[in-house]
């Protein structure tokens, strides 16, 4: 186990990393650090270590208070019913998440992310970590804004472009990793837009507990979230044995155990590396069109 000290040394490390242009090194370094050995949520040192990992791996390097706030001073959005019909069932069961975060705190966010372009569904879910990990709600909105606008594009259009074209993706990737499993679902009809539309949709947020997911969300916006895909394919391969026993699993499908996420990265990036060239750019891309993404590969 590390000392206070040494974690200490590494987090002033990390935070001399607060320039565009001039990190990628230090990046180079957090990103082995990741795959490695994984950030710990144990105490607030670790939680604070996550907020600036994760708004460096963002490129969020400013927060002005004041955009954010003329935004919140526009009040409620024309979809604050709709907001609100999805915010207070966030992560509802995870009790360290209702209580450090407040719904209002969710809507109000929500609210002013949505003068500036729209609401789809899933985005309550998806800014649930942000609010968690960040240490304050002005930290967490530009990292949301941020992931959204930047990371994966597609999947916050009307159609949900992105998402579905996430889900044909992990057919393809299941055939490739799993072929017996891939070939047992598709002979009981189930593509993965019959079970698997709430994992690519949130990144695997609503799949508890929270500090899997983030771990998961360190690997992700590390390496690139395209690879959201190959870590439900490896969700799933997880309990292949029990789905290929299951004369029906759908049901098994629709409710994934709880979250394991250094099984979950460990199975991804042996995936990737057996993936067709094309089929890995496709990956790439179904997020963002022309994105870079950072290659395990």
């Amino acid at each position: 186990m590390k000392q206070p000290k040494e974690e200490t040394r590494r987090l002033e490390a990390v935070e001399t990393v607060s320039a565009p242009g001039k990190n990628e090194k230090a990046l180079s370094a957090i990103r082995r650090e990741i795959l490695g050995n994984g950030i710990s949520s144990d105490d607030a040192q670790h939680t604070r270590q996550r907020s600036v990992i994760w708004k460096l791996l963002l490129g969020v390097y400013e927060t002005p208070a004041k955009e954010y706030l003329d935004l919140v001073q526009f009040g409620s959005s024309v979809v604050n019913d709709k907001i609100r019909n999805d915010t207070f069932r966030t992560l509802a069961t995870d009790v360290a998440f209702q209580k450090r975060v407040q719904e209002e705190m969710l809507v109000r966010l929500l609210d002013a992310f949505v003068w500036q372009t729209i609401y789809i569904q899933g985005m309550n879910v998806l800014a649930a970590p942000f609010l968690y990990a960040m240490p304050s709600e002005l930290e967490a909105f530009y990292c949301f804004s941020r992931f959204l606008e930047v990371n994966c594009p597609l999947y916050v259009q009307q159609t949900l472009e992105g998402v579905h074209r996430g889900l044909k993706l992990l057919d393809m990737c299941m055939e490739v990793a799993d072929a017996e499993l891939y070939a047992y679902l598709k002979s009981k009809g189930l593509s993965a837009e019959v079970y698997a539309f709430p994992s690519i949709l949130t990144f695997s947020a609503g799949t508890p507990p929270l500090d899997e997911v983030l771990h998961l969300w360190d690997f992700l916006l590390a390496f690139g979230v395209h690879l959201n895909v190959l870590c439900v394919v490896a969700q799933l391969h997880l309990i292949r044995d029990e789905i290929l026993a299951e004369p029906s699993p759908i049901k098994m499908l629709r409710t994934l155990p709880p979250l394991n996420a250094r099984s979950v990265i460990a199975l991804c990036c042996q995936f990737v590396k057996d993936l067709p060239e094309g089929q890995y750019d496709k990956l790439v891309r179904h997020v963002a069109m022309g994105c870079n993404a950072r290659s395990l590969r």
